[in-house]
């Protein structure tokens, strides 16, 4: 490993960083993360923190969970990669799709395709979606529908179903047939409605609205995050999903729930659709699924769609979809290991109790600084503030989002800037003291931003 004087000089001079414009990363280079223990994080000047972050919402463990390391120890030296393209698979591979389908039981998942990560997993789960109607003779759907600000990776598939313009206008033209409709987000919202289950009716309304203008039967899936992540931690009435779950059962179209970020705990739960009592078509998974220990994701896939597949005597149903490193078995063997351990500690209940915690303490941040116009929050961990430069008038303020960070940092708390959002999503594992680092290395932030 080279020295510290030679990682500072080449710092973003060789890498463009993702979401990042290279020449100002080249002007300000990215902090050095060299070492991580438990739920904290030590850069290469030997400044610690406290991961707010979770790596990208994935470190559901912290940075010391030793069963997936030995885990892929293990496997590299067994079996380090085989292909799983038809004619071969891997002992990982088989008890992990077997594993999957007993954890993902109460959401009506049976088969497993797995990828080497969420992008991967959306993707995978809108082609299938695709050709679910194509077996069944249903040509014409080819249609997907998503939510204004919702996430859903950066493929073209994904980045054309996101609802966030950030990911999309540069890239342009995108996948055409992608509609969105409004977000059930009572901050923001085109029919100026405050009230949460009367906004989930609105928006529900307008996607029948425009199933019905575009034709049902042009119409492939509707994706949606159960709770809205990159896009703000926007988190809907309960009443939302099953709404659009009904829509879809009525209108022949499937129902894909993008678990990427809301799976094996995040929220409090197993995955998110289980808040809102939704059994979802497919659902796309990964991060915590190795808890970001190894790159690996798994598009789960529900009984009605595997049936049709599954009874084809067509040859329509032959996936012609795959990925080179498609059920990795070093990938499959931290899955695991990771799902063995996050089983044995169970960390809902600690998630869901610090994500309120997490939650109130951003609520008395709210009272104390005007520059917070809004704070979503407490359904597990995974939390975000809102930064406004006229309260009033909901002004979103651009600017006081990097002070924060930086600020933040210095006081001994990681936390991620989107856009006038900070977000928060720390290990499952943290405790009510390393809450309290957060909450007061933000109000240290905020005050310099305001100040």
């Amino acid at each position: 490993m080279k020295d510290s004087n030679f990682l500072k000089e080449n710092n973003a001079r060789h890498m463009w960083h993702p979401m990042a414009h290279p020449g100002e990363q080249m002007k300000a280079p990215p902090v050095i993360i060299s070492s991580a223990q438990g739920v904290r994080i030590t850069d290469i000047d030997g400044h610690e923190t406290v991961d707010a972050v979770g790596g990208l919402w994935n470190v559901n463990l912290g940075y010391s969970c030793d069963p997936i390391k030995q885990a892929i120890f293990d496997q590299l030296n067994r079996l380090p990669y085989y292909s799983a393209f038809a004619g071969t698979s891997n002992d990982p591979a088989i008890e992990l799709s077997y594993e999957l389908r007993e954890w993902f039981k109460e959401d009506g998942m049976v088969r497993a395709f797995f990828t080497s990560g969420g992008s991967d997993s959306v993707e995978t789960c809108l082609r299938l979606a695709r050709q679910y109607h194509k077996i069944r003779g249903d040509h014409a759907r080819s249609k997907f529908f998503s939510l204004k600000k919702g996430y859903h990776g950066t493929h073209f598939g994904g980045a054309s179903v996101n609802g966030n313009n950030r990911f999309r206008i540069a890239y342009e033209p995108l996948l055409p047939g992608c509609f969105h409709i409004p977000a059930p987000y009572t901050y923001r919202n085109p029919f100026n409605e405050s009230d949460p289950a009367k906004l989930a009716e609105l928006c529900a309304a307008a996607f029948e609205d425009e199933v019905l203008f575009q034709g049902p039967q042009t119409i492939a899936a509707f994706i949606m995050e159960p709770i809205l992540g990159a896009g703000g931690v926007i988190v809907p009435h309960k009443s939302f999903m099953p709404k659009i779950r009904e829509i879809c059962d009525r209108h022949g179209i499937l129902l894909i729930s993008d678990e990427v970020i809301t799976a094996f705990g995040r929220t409090g739960d197993w995955s998110g659709a289980r808040h809102w009592g939704v059994r979802p078509d497919m659902m796309s998974t990964a991060k915590a699924i190795t808890g970001g220990y190894y790159p690996f994701g798994a598009a789960m896939i529900g009984e009605k769609v595997a049936e049709v597949f599954e009874s084809d005597t067509s040859g329509a149903a032959s996936i012609g979809h795959g990925y080179t490193y498609s059920a990795h078995p070093v990938g499959a063997a931290a899955a695991l290991a990771c799902l063995a351990e996050t089983k044995r500690i169970d960390p809902r209940k600690n998630a869901a109790a610090r994500g309120l915690q997490m939650y109130e303490g951003l609520r008395a941040l709210q009272a104390k600084h005007q520059i917070i116009g809004d704070v979503r929050g407490g359904h597990g961990l995974m939390s975000a503030m809102e930064l406004v430069s006229d309260k009033a008038a909901k002004t979103p303020d651009l600017a006081s989002g990097k002070i924060v960070q930086k600020v933040a940092y210095e006081n001994g708390a990681m936390v991620r800037v989107s856009g006038h959002n900070v977000l928060l999503s720390p290990p499952l594992v943290l405790t009510s003291a390393d809450v309290d680092t957060i909450i007061s290395a933000l109000d240290a932030g905020l005050t310099a931003a305001t100040a």
